[in-house]
């Protein structure tokens, strides 16, 4: 039996962070040790709020021997050397996305977290909410029938507008960064895919900040993605950092030969679900458990905690970060080729939440 606490340490703390500390600090098991940030006044800032203490550096935490899981926050492109680096020093790992900025890469991590018998956990774990597993109860039951075409929407505004830093977004892209959500729960949902076809263009690469400071981006911010699943299924992603919030164009919808099931949010636990028999209007479907109100992002720890007191595989699994980032990758080459893309990586069913 292992200890009856989870020793958690967060690295990175950027925006994302406090939402996490405080979701974790919400779980009597999960413990926060201390922050860890390259500017560390942020991380003091965090530390006098949950407690905790200050790292002055990212060895200094690895060598702390309470620290068992560090909580990977920091920017996008240093992700997998962060991971690394934590993994080597015998810590198991929550990432966030992408985990790494080739699939070849990722897969490395999951090599040597497996090597050292550690777990590496990566979001997006959204697909663990209460809307979610509804409507992937919805699906195992067959109230859609055969699922054959999925639409999924990401509109993500115009991140200048709202983010205090938003040029690395901007640098690898919406589907990166956002379009992984719904891509995370399709393919936990329905299975892996194996050919992704795709185009991309920037629609509006000359940018401003609020305070008038202009910017280019050179990374496409819209792409269209066409991305076959293994069992026939076919999904139609759209992604981009140029529409409105505010568009009628947003969730996930399922379509199968008997009906559809609509998810209104792919991050919100409390999304609305609908169901519509094939001809008729949606419905709404409730929640089988009142749903968390939003993202609980130490969901992720929790879920990490129940799979090493109880042995099992946790849920939010590398081999499925190692797919969908192989899709995102491909993307990225159908774009640039103007060609479809066959995939070579796959990962074992997740099971559903109780």
């Amino acid at each position: 039996m292992l200890n009856q606490k989870l020793s958690v340490a967060i690295a990175g703390c950027g925006d994302i962070s406090r939402p996490y500390a405080q979701t974790i600090q919400a779980y009597d098991y999960l413990q926060l040790r201390g922050f860890w940030n390259r500017t560390p006044a942020k991380a003091e800032t965090l530390a006098q709020e949950f407690g905790g203490q200050v790292y002055p550096s990212l060895e200094a935490l690895l060598e702390d021997p309470q620290v068992e899981v560090v909580v990977n926050l920091t920017t996008q492109k240093v992700h997998a050397d962060i991971v690394r680096r934590c993994l080597q020093a015998g810590k198991h790992v929550h990432s966030e996305k992408p985990l790494a900025m080739t699939w070849q890469e990722a897969a490395e991590l999951a090599n040597l977290a497996k090597e050292k018998d550690l777990r590496l956990s990566v979001c997006p774990v959204t697909f663990m909410g209460e809307a979610q597993q509804t409507l992937l109860n919805a699906l195992r039951q067959g109230l859609a029938g055969k699922i054959r075409v999925i639409y999924a929407e990401v509109n993500w505004h115009r991140l200048e507008t709202w983010h205090p830093n938003p040029e690395p977004f901007y640098a690898v892209g919406a589907h990166y960064d956002v379009a992984v959500y719904p891509l995370s729960i399709i393919t936990a949902f329905l299975g892996p895919a194996v050919r992704v076809q795709a185009i991309g263009k920037m629609l509006l690469p000359e940018r401003c900040m609020p305070d008038g400071r202009p910017f280019t981006i050179t990374t496409p911010d819209f792409n269209l993605a066409l991305i076959e699943l293994a069992s026939g299924a076919l999904v139609r992603l759209t992604s981009n950092f140029y529409v409105s919030w505010e568009t009628n164009q947003r969730g996930i919808e399922f379509h199968g030969d008997a009906g559809s099931l609509y998810l209104s949010s792919w991050e919100r636990f409390d999304s609305k679900i609908e169901y519509a028999p094939f001809g008729e209007p949606y419905q709404p479907l409730p929640c089988l458990r009142s749903p968390y109100p939003g993202i609980e992002w130490g969901r992720a720890l929790a879920e990490l905690f129940a799979a090493l007191q109880a042995g099992r595989p946790h849920r939010p699994s590398a081999d499925l970060a190692v797919h969908t980032l192989e899709i995102l990758n491909a993307i990225d080459h159908s774009v640039l080729s103007g060609k479809p893309v066959e995939l070579v990586t796959s990962f074992d069913p997740i099971e559903p939440i109780d």
